[in-house]
């Protein structure tokens, strides 16, 4: 049907506002607890969704705005978890040399992105997202997507072996530990509402593209390159885990090539074509992936994966750019993705959040929701014109007062 065609969302974050960030900084420095940083963030958490309605989007998140970043936030829901900057983490690294190169290659701010590291065997304080759902679900009527950081990203990101053997004698005991949580929390969130569930797995493009002496700053505690088909096989293997057989609840799995920083020569690049084997055989129903920049190449090595009624969320817009794209160039993009995939099966959403890491937002609230609104624009055009045959409407502009839209 026409109306479930090109649905919109978002991959999860929002720009936190700045007095949100000196809040953040408190509870991470003990000076406050989650649950008094939680009530300060309520919020930010409503004017998130408000740019998200406004903008006309159908699946709304709640912009990420509790979290430090998409998977350091577990510190604050797991104990036997550490939250450690990239410096911290010097003590640890064998190769120091070429872990500051990596750092310094990739534009990395060492002392304000922090990353979970893995201490202690990992329990439960909290559930990981249900709190975000429940209070999310009280205030919009819109369908809500729940992100969480997938079970391979977890365990990629927070296994250091001086530490992590403290409470796991293998990385794969310890994996299989968040592919269970995980799938423990994604029944508690479908239970509680949630529309659509996107497991965050950034670091499998890096298996493929990344080399030993250039591992993005998430998998800078791997001291040496694994083997990319026996660790693509650990990843399905997990992520299966948390997913298969779960139902009454949409995916997902969002991959992408790092979205820490706006130069994009510290950036991975390659296409999706080592990964469709992989995607073949994951139990999602959507697979969230970037297409808004050249570096993710062609969208001709998704074909077949379609079978199976599997849908792609479309990158269509770029979070890291000032340029606000398009209606026109959002929709000829739309229309290449239709050579390979239903039109019911292909939603609209950017290529990454907008601010994953809190201290380090890739873009303003303001740019964000007229890329969101040229991406809305372009489905509704889409909608009503499926056979090419209607012209697009003009471009949307923002008003003065700073949200809504004005058709000149």
């Amino acid at each position: 049907m026409v109306e479930e065609a090109f649905q919109t969302s978002v991959v999860g974050s929002w720009p936190r506002p700045e007095w949100l960030l000196d809040e953040l900084r408190r509870k991470n420095d003990g000076e406050i607890t989650y649950d008094e940083f939680s009530e300060k963030a309520d919020e930010a958490v409503l004017l998130a969704a408000k740019y998200q309605e406004d903008a006309g989007l159908d699946f709304i998140t709640d912009g990420e705005q509790r979290r430090d970043s998409f998977y350091s936030f577990v510190v604050d829901k797991l104990d036997g978890i550490k939250l450690m900057t990239m410096a911290e983490l010097m003590d640890y690294i064998k190769d120091k040399s070429r872990y500051e190169q990596m750092l310094r290659a990739r534009d990395v701010p060492a002392y304000a992105i922090r990353t979970p590291v893995v201490v202690n065997r990992i329990t439960k304080k909290r559930s990981l997202a249900l709190d975000e759902l429940q209070f999310l679900r009280k205030h919009t009527r819109k369908k809500i997507k729940v992100t969480l950081p997938g079970p391979y990203m977890l365990t990629r990101a927070s296994w250091i072996e001086p530490l992590s053997m403290k409470g796991y004698d293998s990385r794969e005991a310890l994996g299989k530990e968040y592919a269970r949580l995980l799938r423990e929390e994604i029944i508690q969130l479908r239970d509680a509402g949630a529309s659509f569930i996107q497991l965050d797995e950034p670091s499998l493009t890096e298996v493929v593209y990344g080399d030993a002496s250039m591992q993005t700053f998430m998998c800078a505690v791997i001291t040496s390159k694994v083997e990319p088909k026996e660790e693509l096989a650990f990843a399905t293997e997990l992520i299966n885990g948390a997913v298969q057989g779960i139902t009454g609840v949409k995916t997902g799995l969002h991959v992408c090539r790092g979205n820490w920083s706006r130069k994009e020569e510290t950036l991975l690049s390659g296409d999706y074509a080592p990964l469709v084997k992989y995607f073949q055989q994951m139990k999602v129903d959507q697979f969230v992936l970037e297409f808004a920049t050249p570096r993710a190449g062609s969208l001709s090595v998704l074909e077949g994966l379609s079978s199976g009624g599997k849908e792609l969320g479309l990158g269509a817009v770029n979070p890291r750019t000032d340029v606000v794209e398009t209606p026109e160039q959002i929709a000829s993009r739309v229309r290449e993705a239709m050579k390979y995939f239903d039109p019911s099966h292909i939603y609209l959403n950017p290529d990454c959040g907008f601010a994953t890491f809190a201290e380090t937002p890739l873009n303003t609230p303001e740019t964000a929701y007229r890329k969101l609104l040229a991406m809305t624009t372009a489905s509704n055009d889409l909608r009503k014109s499926l056979d090419w045959g209607s012209p697009p409407r003009p471009v949307p502009q923002v008003t003065s007062q700073g949200r809504g839209m004005s058709e000149g």
